[in-house]
């Protein structure tokens, strides 16, 4: 049987997302795409969008408080080389720019707006990920 803590906190932390996500959608009338977020900070001083430098440093305190407040929460251990990380980020990057999106655009917010749009990226995207982690997985398992 499960532990608590192994359903209880990621269910919280869902919750968490999507409040979030749902009040920057109602107070700013704003899609919480990180992506697009991120982005938009290019044109900063032009646009005095200072909500998006707000939204981005939440998401790093709120990193950094979880690791310090639940150390056990978010075992990293990827098997690969830190470039190798490296190099996965940024194609991440690369293709959340070709798909006009990120999955927490698309995934929390576009599937909660039922956006047919989302609803094909996020198949894409896991669809894609299904693939690779398993031909990653069959390439590494069988050397």
């Amino acid at each position: 049987m499960f532990e608590t803590n192994q359903w209880l906190q990621p269910l919280f932390g869902g919750a968490l997302i999507g409040l979030g996500a749902l009040l920057l959608l109602v107070m700013n009338g704003r899609i919480a795409g990180i992506s697009g977020i991120l982005g938009g900070l290019k044109s900063l001083s032009a646009t005095r969008e200072y909500w998006r430098l707000a939204f981005l440093l939440g998401l790093l305190v709120g990193g950094i408080a979880c690791f310090q407040f639940f150390p056990g929460a978010a075992k990293i251990s990827t098997g690969v080389s830190l470039p190798l990380v490296i190099f996965g980020g940024l194609l991440v990057g690369a293709g959340t720019r070709l798909g006009s999106g990120c999955t927490s655009g698309h995934g929390v917010c576009g599937l909660g707006r039922f956006s047919l749009r989302s609803i094909v990226a996020v198949c894409v995207f896991l669809i894609t990920a299904v693939v690779t982690s398993t031909r990653m997985y069959l390439l590494f398992t069988a050397v």
